[in-house]
């Protein structure tokens, strides 16, 4: 008789015999899900990503010049070392992570870099080599991240801390002599010769935050108050937290003039708040509170009016400052694109202003077509869906909160910057995530996604038999992997 183990590498439910009450056959006991490492399938998935990424490179250099770029040996070499360094390390401290979240960000990075070179060309700028320079700082704080935060519930100790943080870098643009305003947003910090935006760190460790008093406190917030019509409201009493976080998102409106970030913050508590209580009477709350302020800021603030003036009717307020200019371009870009896009270097994504940050999904519809930002944006709803399903996964209500936190900033700032820019609402002046250029932006995220392979890399990992010692032997011929 041998005792039967659990075999690796497969993705199933283990099965041990068990006799019957009647000593009869042995029927079998499932103990748990046990996950495939997947790591071959994410190189493989990383190689198609390079391809994108480098061939997309290649193509501008044809579009554009009508050769293949010099630098393309260098530039595909060191971007391949880069996701291949990467996926090294998930390989050793992170082996049952999710395989398919590095590769999607992988390509999205790359076909960035390749928009970006192409407006490089159209304006005479040097963009690109800066964003390359900046995905490397944010490979390299991926990896740290990973090596440092061993086990995701240790940020649980940490919830206050990152919070008041999170508070004093929303601030820290305020002070004078330190905060710098950049197209009339005063969201930036001057570091040297850099300028940084606090608020994309801050946004990570408010999602901690939110995560860690979550847990502690959603069972006084899930109960139940009022009931009108079919919905129950919360308890008076349990209103503080929301009315904080509202508090400071109108704060971030008025005081920082960024509209983007106000509703990223409120939005993340919301939906982290009605995912730990399951209440939909905070959505009611949240509703109207959001709508609420909405309406005072268009009536107090003109930088709000002017957006929704833009948004409602861009050709009139097309020749005004600050006007309506790169919506209307962006629009007319992405019409000319059309289904398929007119190219590589047959469109003018040029004529769009900031076009390589705020509009580079228009730079993608103009050149690239519909079809191209279609796949943009499955890409982003696969990695929303593959952090949504680590935090299903995930055995410790932290592990759950902060993946579905990770999950909802991609999910809100998509669709707040790719709805402004299509104009379905009005503009917010937020970067697209790993596709637009910013340095600060581009770090951050690529913690965030180390945090989610952390995540998925706990979620996934087979559940220690700690009865196994304590157990009498069972023979292998009634062990079974069931495979999914």
């Amino acid at each position: 008789m041998q005792r039967g183990r659990r075999r690796r590498g497969g993705i199933g439910l283990m099965a041990r015999g068990a006799s019957t009450a009647e000593g009869g056959a042995a029927t079998p006991t499932f103990l748990g899900f046990v996950h495939r490492r997947r790591r071959g399938a994410e190189l493989f998935l990383l190689v198609l990503a390079l391809a994108v990424g480098i061939g997309a490179y290649a193509a501008v250099g044809l579009g554009v010049e009508g050769t293949v770029p010099v630098d393309l040996i260098g530039y595909g070499s060191w971007l391949a070392a880069l996701l291949v360094g990467a996926h090294v390390v998930v390989r050793f401290v992170a082996p049952y992570a999710d395989p398919v979240l590095l590769p999607l960000v992988a390509g999205l990075n790359g076909l960035g870099l390749a928009v970006i070179n192409r407006l490089d060309l159209a304006e005479d700028t040097t963009f690109a080599p800066q964003q390359l320079t900046w995905m490397t700082v944010g490979v390299a704080l991926f990896v740290i991240t990973l090596l440092v935060v061993r086990d995701h519930r240790m940020l649980s100790r940490f919830t206050y801390t990152s919070g008041l943080a999170a508070i004093l870098l929303l601030l820290l643009p305020l002070v004078p002599g330190v905060g710098k305003t950049i197209n009339g947003a005063r969201i930036w910090i001057g570091v040297g010769p850099f300028s940084f935006q606090p608020g994309e760190v801050a946004k990570v460790m408010l999602v901690v935050a939110f995560a860690g008093y979550l847990v502690l406190h959603r069972d006084a917030l899930a109960l139940a108050g009022r009931r009108v019509v079919f919905v129950d409201l919360p308890r008076g009493r349990d209103l503080g937290p929301i009315l904080a976080m509202w508090l400071i998102s109108l704060g971030v409106l008025v005081f920082q003039r960024d509209l983007g970030s106000s509703l990223l913050f409120f939005g993340l508590f919301l939906v982290m708040l009605y995912v730990s209580t399951e209440r939909p009477g905070w959505l009611v709350v949240g509703g109207l509170l959001f709508f609420g302020g909405a309406a005072a800021a268009y009536s107090a603030l003109g930088h709000v009016q002017n957006r929704v003036n833009i948004w409602l009717d861009p050709m009139e307020y097309f020749d005004q400052t600050p006007g309506s200019g790169q919506l209307v371009e962006g629009l007319f870009g992405m019409s000319w694109g059309g289904l398929v896009g007119r190219g590589f270097g047959e469109g003018d994504p040029g004529r769009i202003p900031y076009a390589e940050s705020d509009f580079i999904v228009a730079a993608i519809g103009e050149e690239l077509g519909l079809t191209a930002v279609i796949a943009v944006i499955l890409i982003y709803g696969l990695i929303v869906e593959r952090a949504l399903r680590a935090a299903l996964v995930c055995r410790d209500g932290f592990g759950k909160l902060l993946a579905t936190g990770l999950a909802a900033i991609f999910a809100l700032q998509v669709f707040v910057v790719i709805g402004g820019v299509t104009r379905l609402i009005p503009l917010t002046g937020l970067t697209t995530p790993f596709l637009s250029y910013g340095g600060s932006s581009l770090v951050a995220n690529w913690a965030i996604l180390a945090l989610l392979l952390r995540v998925s890399d706990q979620a996934r990992r087979p559940v220690p038999d700690l009865s196994a010692d304590d157990e009498e032997p069972v023979d292998d011929q009634s062990t079974q992997v069931i495979k999914l």
